[in-house]
């Protein structure tokens, strides 16, 4: 497989297998322009405007006590809550470095890998979805098994959600060490939680991806799901989302507590989840939730759709 013309244009030997963008042509048989749209355009402008809303609903997820209106803002602010609005603004953005990292990672991977894992699957058991399900909902059923798929491979990008979520409800935890001292003393306890992610991403991405193409299908007429149009994209992708994030809720609030804890506590999920039951009842599952969805809709404007809709633009002028 021979680079495309675009790449020969960016000054990329014929031939030669190493670096970056060879390692995402070959992955995903895509331009290495689309690498560079699929994480520095959306994903930085996503870290920008939603950041702070990410750090809103884990801290809600993180507390254990009831929440009124009266300690909404010292869950929210913690130390800030009193301080004037410029600081209270800017005390919504820790951990903003990890995140960086381990949003741009996760973009090239779930915008990548969710159609290698549809190719895979169209070319070795096509045959298997559609004599099960048929032809139209076994296509939408691939798509769906795709993103499951992809969900479950992002438990390689833990460490990173790790240390994001550690900065934004439990910056004591670091004690003062930079990243390099934490990853040669804490190892693998970076990975603590992978099975509860797994558990929460395969089902998380399943409804994101099948709920999309349902959209698409039964409700936009969309047959060739690459040809929607921008506004197509933006529909099918709320009405995934809002499906993904209901579904992965529960096992979300799990998993970011197990994730906020100090690196030497050693407490189980179904520990959190005994305790969690016992002290704030089965509604403490969807802590959080609601300012999730909020953002939803806008924030897959500058993730999946503006990624999906500015690739052909780029693409004709490279």
């Amino acid at each position: 497989m021979s680079p495309p013309r675009v790449w020969q244009r960016q000054g990329v030997r014929r031939g030669s297998h190493s670096g970056l963008w060879h390692f995402w042509y070959a992955v995903t048989g895509r331009p290495a322009v689309e690498l560079s749209v699929l994480t520095w355009t959306p994903g930085v402008a996503e870290l920008l405007i939603f950041h702070p809303v990410d750090t809103i609903a884990k801290r809600l997820m993180s507390n254990k006590g009831k929440v009124s209106f009266s300690t909404l803002s010292p869950i929210i602010f913690r130390d800030h809550a009193t301080a004037p609005f410029g600081r209270k603004l800017l005390s919504l953005f820790p951990g903003l470095g990890y995140a960086a990292g381990y949003k741009i990672s996760q973009r090239i991977y779930k915008f990548g890998g969710q159609p290698w894992f549809n190719d895979l699957l169209n070319k070795h058991f096509k045959s298997n979805f559609t004599n099960t399900f048929g032809e139209r909902k076994g296509k939408m059923m691939m798509q769906a098994t795709a993103g499951s798929l992809t969900g479950i491979g992002e438990v390689l990008l833990l460490p990173l959600d790790v240390l994001k979520i550690k900065r934004q409800v439990n910056p004591e935890a670091f004690r003062g060490r930079g990243i390099v001292r934490i990853v040669r003393e804490e190892g693998t306890a970076l990975y603590r939680g992978w099975g509860w992610t797994m558990a929460r991403n395969a089902p998380g991405s399943f409804a994101l991806f099948g709920a999309s193409a349902v959209t698409k299908d039964y409700v936009l007429g969309i047959s060739d799901y690459s040809k929607a149009t921008w506004t197509q994209n933006f529909i099918a992708s709320v009405a995934g989302a809002v499906a993904s994030i209901t579904v992965a809720a529960p096992l979300d609030t799990i998993k970011t507590r197990i994730q906020n804890a100090n690196f030497e506590s050693k407490t189980s999920g179904v520990t959190v989840i005994k305790d969690l039951l016992r002290d704030e009842g089965a509604t403490a599952l969807f802590k959080g939730l609601t300012p999730k969805i909020l953002v939803v809709g806008p924030k897959l404007v500058f993730s999946y759709t503006l990624a999906q809709s500015l690739i052909p633009w780029f693409a004709n002028y490279v």
